[in-house]
């Protein structure tokens, strides 16, 4: 090696420390059952959610209906509607698989807390159970926020292709 391409040989092995790292950030998880756990558990009660908004499936208002909502009746823009819609139809698939686990979370963590802001916090705390309200309150978005910040926390866990990735990564 030359004194010339030493530098250079360092610039690439510290972007490679540095690439290694932030993909031990977003990877990197323990081998435990419990965020399997959660990440089935959220995924099996946001995908439905999902469903509704993208299929019209049940009872939902699907694509269109869901994006006239959201642009029309919430003032939300367009690219908003569709992200949300695309996510929580997506989202719970990739939380099956555990890949993307903190990302996908901690993306739920801002669609429930702009669903809070925008429709359920003038709606109080509790569900509708008796109908007595005009709408739901916000118990079930902090349900959702505090599963989704603890995978955000602990990662995809065993069984995940998350920890298939770091594992490969830092070999």
């Amino acid at each position: 090696m030359t004194s010339q391409s030493l530098p250079m040989h360092a610039s690439i092995q510290a972007t490679r420390t540095v690439s290694a790292r932030i993909r031990s950030l977003v990877f990197a998880t323990r081998s435990d059952l419990a965020a399997p756990v959660l990440r089935v558990g959220l995924a099996a009660v946001l995908w439905p959610h999902g469903a509704q908004k993208l299929l019209g499936w049940f009872g939902g208002h699907g694509f269109d209906g869901t994006v006239g909502f959201f642009t029309q009746t919430l003032g939300l823009p367009a690219p908003v509607a569709w992200f949300t819609i695309l996510a929580e139809f997506f989202g719970p698939i990739l939380l099956l698989l555990g890949l993307g686990t903190r990302a996908v979370a901690a993306m739920f963590i801002g669609i429930m807390v702009g669903a809070i802001v925008t429709v359920h916090a003038g709606n109080g705390f509790f569900m509708n159970w008796s109908g007595a309200q005009p709408g739901e309150g916000f118990e079930y978005h902090i349900l959702v926020i505090a599963l989704a910040l603890a995978l955000v926390v602990r990662g995809g866990g065993s069984l995940s292709v998350d920890r298939s990735i770091a594992r490969t990564e830092l070999e």
